[in-house]
């Protein structure tokens, strides 16, 4: 679909839906032209940010073992699916599943993964093999939080216990980014062992008292050169976002132990910087802290973030709060 086939007045539909909270109360998609063209342009940008977490978990030498299914619960329009088939290969996985509450939904996730990914075994969950006690190879999951009740949220928790990994990922607001920390101190008890975006397995700094204000969010890079697109310019000034800024929250966890970055800290979010230096909110298994990096003892850190280009994971020291002797992990 290109920008002339766009319906605006079906994406003005969907994003008012959104942003009113009643996504929770059932399926919202009327039309097949819904899905097309939510999944060209609101569904791209989360594609956007499962590229990032992707990206680094490859970074990471992360990879869901090997000949197991892949469930897209909560598809919508199957972005999510379709980007870790792609990140890993269709012949890393057996089969695909989609599970959403729409039907039409299910029917679009599985055409566009059979147009990608032609010699994959695509189809809807079944009943079955969603109340079932099977296990799950990978389980993955997006942008639903906004939209649980109480049984989906039951019924969500059941399938990641039968998950050998679960891949999350979730718009980089306050209340959902506090959320899926819960989500992650839930899972991690069931046995899930933490992949990213920690740097430890100790429990998340964010949720000790204190910390109310502070939420774990990254932000995922555009396409070079998509602010001077015409046809996403319109889309962004009649949808009300910032081509710029594409803010997530992710969790990636797995049953067998992950080797995580030894002595490293996590960036959140974004440095803010002032002349000569940087304030840095960053975790680790000590807990959540702003710390401060002075130009002169880290020119070249300083110069990377100055570029926008800050490594996620480091390794630092700490003197009284100030960086010294920052690395990339």
């Amino acid at each position: 679909m290109d920008w002339e086939q766009l319906d605006w007045e079906a994406l003005d539909r969907l994003r008012a839906h959104f942003l009113s909270g009643r996504a929770a109360a059932g399926p919202y998609w009327h039309t097949v032209t819904d899905l097309e063209c939510y999944h060209a342009t609101f569904g791209e940008r989360i594609g956007w940010k499962w590229d990032a977490v992707l990206s680094e978990l490859r970074r990471r030498g992360w990879a869901p073992a090997p000949g197991g299914d892949v469930l897209d619960w909560g598809c919508g329009s199957g972005v999510a699916g379709q980007r870790v088939l792609a990140a890993f290969g269709p012949g890393a996985f057996r089969r695909l599943r989609v599970h959403d509450h729409s039907g039409l939904a299910e029917e679009f996730a599985l055409h566009c993964a059979r147009r990608a990914f032609p010699e994959l075994d695509a189809a809807r969950a079944g009943p079955a093999e969603l109340a079932g006690e099977a296990p799950i190879g990978l389980l993955v999951v997006s942008h639903v939080l906004n939209e649980l009740d109480d049984d989906a949220r039951a019924a969500l928790g059941r399938l990641a216990a039968r998950a050998a990994a679960v891949l999350w990922v979730e718009p980089g607001t306050h209340a959902v980014s506090r959320a899926l920390g819960r989500w992650r101190e839930t899972l991690a008890a069931g046995g899930l062992h933490v992949v990213a975006p920690c740097t430890h397995r100790a429990p998340c700094g964010m949720l000790t008292p204190g910390n109310e204000r502070h939420w774990c969010h990254f932000f995922a890079p555009c396409p070079a050169g998509i602010q001077a697109e015409a046809g996403w310019v319109r889309f962004a000034q009649r949808a009300g976002i910032d081509l710029r800024a594409l803010p997530y929250s992710f969790l990636a966890l797995d049953r067998r132990p992950a080797a995580l970055p030894e002595g490293a800290s996590r960036v959140i979010g974004e440095p803010r910087l002032y002349k000569g230096f940087a304030r840095v909110f960053g975790c680790d298994a000590g807990g959540v802290a702003e710390l401060t990096l002075q130009k002169r003892d880290a020119p070249e850190m300083f110069k990377l973030m100055k570029q926008g280009r800050t490594p996620p994971v480091c390794r630092w020291t700490l003197a009284d709060g100030r960086i010294t002797g920052p690395t990339p992990a």
